[in-house]
C-alpha cells in the first residue's frame, strides 16, 4: 500500500473513533513533542532528583513542604522510567535542541534575578500566564483559581 494511502486510511480510522488528526513532518513533530512533553518530563525528573539529593533537606521535609508546583513535578517524575529513557534516546536530537534553548533561557532568567531586573521577570511571567490561559481556553486543562487577579481586585 503506498504511503499516502496508508496515511489516509489511518487518518480515517482515528477520525472514526472520534480523534482529531493533524499531520506534520517528522522533524516538526519531534520538536513540538520535545518542548511540550519531553522537556517537561526531563525537568521534572531533574528537579525531583535534585530535591532528593540535597543533604540538608530530608525526605520528610520535601514531602511535608511540597507545594502545588513540586507536587506537579513529582506526578510527572513518577512516569515510567523505562519508557522515558527510550523516548529521550530515540528523540535525542530534538530533545537536545530544545534543552539547549531552555538552558539559554534559564541563564537569561538567572541573570535577570541576579541583577534585580524585575521588569524582565514580570514580562516573562505575564507572557507565560497568557500561555496558560490559552491552554485552558483550548480545553486542555480545567481552569484553576487566578489568585493573582483576585488579590489585585480585578
Amino acid at each position: 500500500m503506498p504511503y499516502l494511502a496508508a496515511v489516509d486510511r489511518l487518518t480515517a480510522f482515528w477520525i472514526a473513533l472520534g480523534a482529531q488528526v493533524e499531520l506534520m513532518d517528522e522533524r516538526h513533530h519531534d520538536l513540538v513533542l520535545a518542548v511540550t512533553s519531553h522537556l517537561p518530563h526531563l525537568i521534572a525528573y531533574n528537579i525531583v532528583g535534585t530535591a532528593a539529593d540535597l543533604e540538608e533537606v530530608t525526605r520528610g521535609e520535601v514531602i511535608k513542604y511540597s507545594a502545588g508546583g513540586f507536587r506537579d513535578f513529582t506526578r510527572i517524575a513518577a512516569s515510567d522510567p523505562v519508557m522515558w529513557r527510550d523516548v529521550f534516546l530515540a528523540n535525542k536530537d530534538a530533545v537536545l535542541e530544545i534543552l539547549g534553548r531552555f538552558t539559554e533561557d534559564l541563564q537569561a532568567l538567572s541573570r535577570a534575578i541576579r541583577w534585580g531586573e524585575g521588569d524582565t521577570l514580570e514580562a516573562l511571567f505575564t507572557r507565560t500566564r497568557e500561555i496558560r490561559r490559552g491552554v485552558i481556553a483550548a480545553g486542555q486543562e480545567t481552569p484553576e483559581p487566578d489568585f493573582g487577579r483576585q488579590r489585585k481586585g480585578e
